[in-house]
């Protein structure tokens, strides 16, 4: 792992002094994750991780131990389906299908309405989505338990937060399937 010079700490909680300068999903999900007790205060990196791979760069971890954020759209009543799996694996939509029904592809502009945060910076907490849509349908694939500590995105493509899988299903309350290609 990379010295914790790669990386910043804003605050040991939300409303922080540092995490008050952030941007505004970042301090969304600072308090949201306050609000659940969560032992980890969000970190800010120096770069930018906008991909699975280039956070897992940033933070000197594996691949898998990212927490990727992949929305889709429900073909049914457009609401957004997001599935929270590891960085080296890939989504199958088959598989989501079996849970959700028809599901189609989320643009950027659909992400940013539904969730309140831009591709990159998909939180799997502290949603804000637009015209009363509701929050997420949400997901964890199963293969985010072959690691003791996984890092998601928080807010901001600059942000992130570390937790446990087990830690992951406790703040969102997501049921954990398999939903990614063999």
């Amino acid at each position: 792992m990379q010295s914790e010079d790669a990386v910043q700490n804003p605050a040991p909680a939300a409303g922080g002094e540092r995490a008050a300068e952030r941007p505004e999903g970042f301090q969304r999900v600072a308090a949201a994750l306050a609000a659940k007790s969560h032992p980890q205060a969000p970190l800010w990196l120096d770069v930018a991780a906008r991909t699975s791979q280039e956070a897992a760069d940033a933070l000197g971890v594996s691949l898998g131990q990212i927490a990727k954020s992949v929305v889709f759209r429900r073909k049914t009543d457009e609401h957004a389906v997001l599935v929270i799996a590891s960085g080296d694996k890939r989504v199958d939509e088959k598989k989501l299908k079996e849970h959700t029904g028809p599901l189609g592809r989320a643009d950027a502009d659909y992400v940013k309405a539904r969730t309140g945060f831009s591709i990159g910076g998909v939180s799997p907490l502290g949603f804000a989505p637009a015209d009363g849509a509701g929050p997420p349908l949400l997901f964890i694939d199963r293969e985010l338990f072959r690691f003791d500590v996984i890092w998601a995105a928080s807010g901001h493509p600059n942000g992130v937060f570390k937790m446990t899988p087990e830690q992951l299903q406790t703040l969102t309350g997501a049921p954990v399937i398999d939903v990614v290609q063999a």
